[in-house]
């Protein structure tokens, strides 16, 4: 059976406390640990054999057009690799997404692992989550040889609200069992919003890697407020869960000067004047989204006196990567 054309769909995901701990050169000595979620927010990759009627055998679709004989001409370094770690031939791919790359919400590690999911099914094979989540920091990290942590593949996978725990011999998944009316006043409790500007992580990712041996201590406070975080989660009060978010930022932009910038900072200032309890850069940091802990009672005084933000609604999600349409023919 030959499977004609397929769908997957990845979700993006936000990074509460823990980040920078899940990169190897931390976690592999002191052990790594992250609290995230996914939210209702996608990347969609498109794949389909390609017929044998054109000049070109292959084609991807994103930014921009790229036609090609071999996965060597790729100029894309994430779809090269792809393609060289799983050959296909006279394959079209198509990449759509609900945000914009390059702002912090884990786009090019959901990307990775919904393309890796795309050409396994195409050749009738279905790995588990981790297995998808091991082979997309395979391609990113080894192959392309890219700055960065190992979070976002594992979240992108697996999907849902969880505690990952980063060591040298593996990653553990735990789902945090939060109350639903607890995980429903956090969801309304949270405001996601553009700062107006993307940025490439590599660059911030390297010279955060460069600085952990002077940044130890730092990170080790960050990987210990994701166990007071999942504490917080469980009580009814979530207040200090906003302001646990204020102090894991101020560590974040401890880790390296290019984290943050003046406009990044002027504006979570005013965020925090007009009534927000805390909140932080997402991703590696320099622009793209940031999450904000702003009371649901206060947020439609908070909108308007903040206009210059594009606000992003979301919900959590739990289903992580899927196929959503798989056509085949004999």
């Amino acid at each position: 059976m030959k499977r004609e054309m397929l769908i997957t769909r990845t979700p993006f995901r936000i990074s509460f406390f823990g980040g920078g701990t899940d990169y190897y050169d931390y976690f592999s000595k002191y052990g790594g640990c992250v609290l995230s979620t996914t939210i209702d927010k996608y990347c969609y990759t498109t794949l389909r054999h390609l017929p044998p009627f054109f000049e070109y055998k292959n084609q991807f679709t994103y930014s921009r057009i790229e036609r090609f004989d071999d996965a060597s001409e790729v100029r894309h370094p994430l779809v090269r690799a792809a393609l060289q770690y799983i050959p296909t031939e006279r394959i079209q791919i198509a990449y759509d997404a609900d945000l914009p790359a390059c702002s912090g919400i884990g786009s090019s590690s959901a990307f990775s692992v919904g393309l890796l999911q795309g050409l396994h099914a195409l050749k009738g094979e279905f790995p588990d989550k981790m297995t998808l989540a091991q082979q997309a920091v395979h391609i990113e990290r080894t192959m392309c040889n890219e700055a960065g942590g190992v979070q976002d593949q594992v979240a992108a996978a697996f999907g849902g609200f969880n505690k990952i725990i980063f060591t040298d011999s593996g990653y553990e998944v735990n789902p945090v069992a939060i109350p639903e009316d607890t995980k429903t006043q956090l969801q309304d409790n949270l405001l996601l919003a553009f700062t107006g500007f993307t940025h490439f992580s590599g660059e911030i990712a390297i010279n955060q890697q460069k600085n952990i041996p002077s940044t130890v201590s730092q990170l080790d406070e960050m990987k210990s407020l994701v166990y007071e975080a999942e504490k917080m989660l469980l009580g009814s009060d979530l207040s200090d869960f906003g302001r646990l978010l204020d102090h894991t930022w101020k560590l974040k932009r401890s880790l390296s000067h290019s984290i943050s910038n003046s406009a990044i900072d002027s504006f979570y200032e005013t965020a925090k004047e007009k009534g927000a309890l805390g909140g932080k850069l997402l991703g590696a940091g320099g622009g793209g989204f940031m999450l904000l802990y702003v009371p649901k009672e206060k947020q439609e005084k908070f909108k308007s006196s903040i206009r210059d933000l594009k606000y992003v609604p979301f919900k959590f999600e739990n289903a992580g990567t899927q196929i959503l349409y798989n056509a085949s023919k004999e």
